[in-house]
């Protein structure tokens, strides 16, 4: 069973991705079950979580179902490279820098 959990979600990952070369599955057993740990582009995060993570959730059950006939608690995780795109700015002052009273 080890195989065709890491195929199976492998093959539905790379069939939603616009990168499926950048996709790659990695599976760690512990005490508490079966984690699949799912690398992939940061552009490709978005299509796979899906509005209001619908697709991520859909994914997700589809691999507890097939925990479940191997009698394994599987869980999906997603590991996203962090995006450092933010234009630096300068925050707002909280400080008063007005040294003029003004009177009305």
């Amino acid at each position: 069973m080890q195989g065709s959990d890491i195929t199976l979600l492998e093959q539905i990952v790379k069939a939603i991705a616009n990168k499926p070369e950048s996709v790659a599955v990695e599976r760690k057993v512990d005490e508490m079950g079966v984690l699949l740990i799912v690398r992939l582009d940061n552009q490709d995060a978005g299509a796979l979580i899906g509005k209001g993570g619908s697709t991520i959730a859909a994914i997700r059950r589809i691999m507890k179902l097939v925990g479940v006939k191997s009698n394994a608690r599987i869980n999906v995780k997603l590991d996203v490279p962090v995006k450092n795109n933010k234009k630096d700015y300068d925050k707002p002052s909280t400080e008063d820098n007005s040294n003029s009273s003004t009177e009305l």
